[in-house]
């Protein structure tokens, strides 16, 4: 489709334009051994940490993407002794915070997934066929 000029009309710009870029794109990760054992020992009672991930995982939240900028101020407070990445990773530095840490999931939700086994057997609602769509 073309404007009224002629030329192609222009891909509209991502969500995230609208923000600034994150300072920090150097993020941290876990593996899925070392979150699964965090989701155990919560099972007992210790945790001390928030798992964001779209909400497909026990124990954790969704929060769309698109949310998540303008949100931080309240995420800060809410998740004080957990952790969030990116641009959140960069709001607990420019606060001077030491303590806390926004690391992601190394292999992503599809990682955990493609692994099986007790991996899936956290996830809420599970359904191996939907997943399978999604590879």
């Amino acid at each position: 489709m073309s404007s009224q000029g002629g030329a192609p009309d222009a891909a509209p710009a991502p969500w995230y334009s609208a923000f600034p870029a994150p300072k920090d794109v150097e993020l941290g990760a876990l593996g899925r051994e070392e979150v699964i054992r965090m989701i155990k020992s919560a099972d007992k009672g210790t945790q001390d940490f928030v798992l964001v991930d779209g909400g497909t995982i026990r124990g954790s939240i969704n929060l769309p993407a698109q949310s998540l900028y303008p949100s931080m101020p309240t995420l800060y407070t809410v998740f004080k002794a957990a952790g969030v990445p990116g641009w959140f990773r960069d709001y607990i530095s420019d606060r001077g915070d030491t303590e806390m840490q926004s690391v992601i999931l190394l292999g992503g939700i599809k990682g955990w997934v493609a692994v099986g086994g007790e991996f899936v057997e956290t996830m809420d609602g599970y359904d191996a066929n939907a997943w399978a769509k999604k590879e």
